[in-house]
């Protein structure tokens, strides 16, 4: 059972985890299901592929007495795709959109006796309009389509709260001015005025202790992180930023309320960098950044799209990293908060990504905007999100080369991601034609095979220009009307050899495993020789199912020696 806290920038002591057995509905069959697996997945103790669109969860919640006289909310991670919950028979309400989270304030609907929770999902695994990824709407697991995933993916959990309580926290920091500015806001409940205590610290020091009294539901306060240090010019305490190299944290408490009597607590954190585009490549904190990645898909054998448990993501990281990695770009999934504090904490460049709808229409335009706002919002406090990535390959949109509508769609998904976030670089559709990027990201798999010498020339001479990328790119780099405009360069999808011997299944390119690590290093070359090419992403991290091109197996063991890997990354 998933038993960590799941929301990790956002911490409240007070909890109680509904994760574990409910009952559980589909069709004409009723059986037990372990949440928040899916039933697709082994784990859930289901472990079926299903046809119906709609499935029901239910359990029964003694709610502790002790919680009486406060609000008690009902949150959960992730439900796939749309559903409503109800407690004791009354609508506590909706939510659409299977990534992302939402909260509910059933209070007035608890018996304070034994409680019925029942949720209601449903995923129509036919409709091409809903943004689910990789989740295959056919039968059987094809080519690069994998299981579907239907319901509650991510915890379910009770917490109580005051009338007055955090509402959301968000971290802006400014290196150059060693400052980090602190919006939050409170709930609509508050009463007004508010005393609010922050405290910061790093490695169990404190950095600043201070109070305020909140006279609206919204309040903002700039704190002096560094202490002047950065305004006297003094640059000489770099260790005080978020690196991979050096993955520095602050810690944050913030106390709504009297001092002697609190009405919430929230406990937090942050990181000081700051990522840009200079001079055609990117910076952070103002050094050059060659960002290594690998692309994740974010599976699992036995659970599918939620980590076995917490320790699985930790391992992901570090294996990333002993293969000389320093990132990954997350692919068609917006991944569970816990892999996104793991990633802080150890330090590890992720690019966070939606998942894709297929046919495009304005209603599925307006529903994909709407989940990859609240996507932001929720993410917005981790310093290892250096870049929001919304579309693929022009996946959802496949007029945008030259439809004016599509095009526009892209457009505004990306001036919609800055007006909401312009600490991070934004790139609108990964891979090819794309409209306005902070990042020329292509991706091409045409690197040949060792003994196709010409297509090996022809890779290598592709990439020394921007001009010559369209030779080895599916499609236009650019959108009709668009045009390079001096953006770094990077190749974010490449690779993907798979093993011959591995039996059945599918990759990119196949070789034998003894001439892997040969093969690795030849394609790590071309790209590596290339002045161009100022950062890349490697195809993949893991195999998913039939494919087999990860460098790790699909239980997310190493098929190579990770040193050696590493190697053939730094020679190059």
């Amino acid at each position: 059972m998933r038993e960590e806290y799941p929301r990790p920038d956002f911490v409240r002591k007070e909890w109680l985890n509904l994760n574990g057995t409910w009952d559980f509905f589909v069709g004409e069959k009723a059986c037990t299901i372990e949440v928040p697996y899916v039933c697709q997945s082994a784990m859930s103790t289901v472990g079926q592929r299903i046809t119906e669109d709609k499935v029901v969860y239910e359990r029964r919640v003694s709610v502790p007495e002790k919680w009486k006289g406060k609000r008690v909310k009902l949150n959960f991670g992730a439900v796939d795709y749309q559903c409503r919950v109800l407690v004791n028979g009354s609508l506590a309400g909706n939510h659409i959109g299977g990534q992302t989270p939402f909260s509910l304030d059933i209070t007035d609907l608890l018996s304070w006796k034994d409680e019925v929770i029942r949720v209601e999902a449903e995923d129509w695994l036919k409709d091409e309009k809903i943004a689910r990824g990789k989740q295959f709407w056919e039968e059987e697991s094809q080519f690069i389509w994998y299981t579907p995933s239907t319901g509650i993916w991510q915890t379910v959990w009770m917490e109580p709260v005051e009338k007055t309580s955090f509402e959301w926290i968000h971290f802006t920091p400014d290196i150059d001015e060693g400052t980090v500015r602190i919006d939050y806001c409170l709930s609509g409940l508050s009463s007004l005025p508010c005393p609010v205590d922050i405290t910061i610290s790093r490695k169990n020091q404190p950095v600043f202790s201070g109070s305020m009294v909140a006279k609206d539901y919204q309040q903002t306060i700039i704190v002096d992180v560094f202490q002047k240090k950065a305004l006297n010019g003094s640059f000489h305490f770099t260790g005080a930023y978020w690196s991979p190299e050096e993955p520095n944290l602050y810690d944050v408490v913030m106390t709504a309320g009297a001092r002697d009597n609190p009405l919430d607590q929230v406990s937090s954190y942050f990181g000081m960098r700051k990522v840009e585009v200079k001079n055609g490549r990117v910076y952070l904190n103002h050094k050059p950044c060659y960002q290594k990645l690998v692309l994740d898909q974010g599976y699992w054998r036995d659970s599918l799209i939620t980590a076995p448990d917490d320790n699985a993501y930790i391992e992901d990281i570090k294996k990333a990293k002993a293969m000389g990695f320093n990132g990954c770009r997350k692919h068609e999934k917006v991944e569970d908060p816990r892999f996104l504090y793991w990633a802080d904490k150890l330090g590890f460049i992720v690019w966070e990504a939606m998942a894709s709808f297929w046919v495009y229409t304005p209603q599925a335009a307006a529903a994909f905007v709407r989940e990859w706002t609240d996507v932001i919002l929720r993410d917005y406090n981790h310093p290892s999100i250096l870049v929001w990535g919304m579309l693929n390959e022009s996946w959802g949109v496949p007029g945008i080369g030259h439809c004016r509508q599509q095009q526009s769609f892209a457009r505004s998904l990306y001036h919609l991601a800055r007006s909401l976030d312009d600490t991070r670089l934004v790139i609108s559709n990964d891979g090819w034609e794309m409209t306005d990027t902070d990042i020329c990201a292509f991706h091409s798999y045409q690197h040949g095979k060792k003994e196709d010498k010409r297509q090996q020339e022809r890779f290598a001479w592709c990439l020394k220009s921007v001009d010559r990328l369209d030779g080895i790119v599916e499609k236009p780099v650019f959108a009709q009307g668009t045009s390079y405009e001096g953006q770094p360069v990077m190749l974010t999808e490449f690779g993907g050899i798979s093993i011959a011997e591995d039996g059945e299944g599918w990759g990119y390119t196949s070789v034998e495993k003894t001439g892997f690590l040969e093969e690795f290093k030849r394609i790590m070359e071309a790209v590596s020789q290339s002045e161009l090419i100022c950062g890349y992403c490697y195809t993949q991290l893991a195999d998913v199912e039939q494919e087999i091109n990860g460098l790790l197996t699909e239980d997310h063991q190493y098929k190579f020696d990770p040193q050696k890997i590493k190697d053939i990354q730094d020679l190059c």
